[in-house]
């Protein structure tokens, strides 16, 4: 089992603590965190650093904590603009990166120039053309919506053939894609227990449909957490985050230390390889209690 925090990211009336930033990320790497990861949300309630320049933020403030994605919103990139930035993200991080991709949602496409109109093959496409930009030296590819003849596009990443893929969505077509193109699913922080531990079940099906080891295909997943022996005040404290980013307060893990090691045991149970501890409020105060009152008892 392995655990991750999230990357600061959120502003407040445009300013944003770059040291408090560089303090938290030094010091989950001090507590033995796996990695920590970013999101994208393109268009949303609450002001946020892109993904990919918080990334680069992230890896020079760290030497050994890996550093992903969960996830980026694949239409809102072009795949030849995207697989640069995570390549050189990668070799910028000295080979730690992790990237995740998803479809995302279809309300914000017109802003970002893309159509709803043959939206999935063109993202299925788009993630082929980045794995040949990542894998080979030069690049020809003749797509449907993209095409390259004898293309340099370097550097390469450091890791081979490129860094892990996750894949995220809960439409089990979502999930089917994660099989065929990923190197993992990560379950979204608006998802709940029950509804990912589906998810993993589809996910599993879809593997052994294809003829994929498992052992190969990770499975990971966002937890919003908050600790704290007053249950009511703990609810109190995920209700106002959660509602305004998914509408729902009903997915965080939250109340006395006893309570969080149990929501997160299903959650490990469900089939989450890697949980996403990702704090609402006292990221820092949590960050310590979590370190040391929760994760040795998982």
């Amino acid at each position: 089992m392995r655990f991750a925090v999230p990357i600061p990211q959120h502003t407040t009336e445009g300013a944003f603590d770059t040291g408090r930033a560089a303090a938290f990320l030094r010091r989950a790497e001090e507590l033995g965190f796996h990695s920590a990861w970013v999101q994208e949300t393109g268009i949303g309630p609450v002001p946020t650093l892109g993904p990919a320049e918080t990334l680069a933020f992230a890896a020079a403030h760290t030497r050994r904590m890996r550093l992903g994605a969960a996830v980026f919103i694949g239409p809102h990139h072009l795949p030849v603009q995207l697989a640069k930035s995570v390549a050189s993200l990668d070799v910028l991080s000295g080979g730690r990166m992790e990237t995740g991709i998803a479809l995302g949602p279809k309300n914000h496409l017109a802003a970002f120039g893309a159509s709803p109109e043959g939206l999935v093959a063109r993202f299925t496409e788009g993630i082929r053309l980045m794995k040949a930009c990542w894998t080979q030296d030069r690049v020809t590819f003749d797509g449907r919506f993209w095409r390259l003849a004898d293309a340099a596009i370097g550097p390469r990443p450091l890791q081979r053939p490129h860094p892990p893929l996750w894949m995220g969505g809960h439409h089990p077509a979502a999930l089917r894609r994660a099989v065929r193109y990923g190197d993992g699913f990560f379950g979204a922080g608006g998802a709940s227990t029950a509804e990912f531990a589906a998810h993993v079940r589809t996910v599993r099906a879809e593997l052994d449909a294809a003829g994929r080891d498992p052992a190969t295909f990770s499975v990971a997943k966002r937890v919003y957490v908050h600790i704290d022996e007053n249950a009511g005040r703990a609810r109190a404290a995920v209700a106002g985050p959660l509602e305004k980013l998914y509408g729902r307060t009903d997915t965080a893990v939250c109340g006395p230390v006893s309570a969080c090691v149990e929501g997160l045991r299903q959650v490990a149970d469900a089939g989450a390889e890697l949980i996403l501890l990702h704090p609402v409020a006292d990221e820092e105060g949590q960050l310590e209690r979590l370190a040391a009152e929760v994760v040795p008892l998982l």
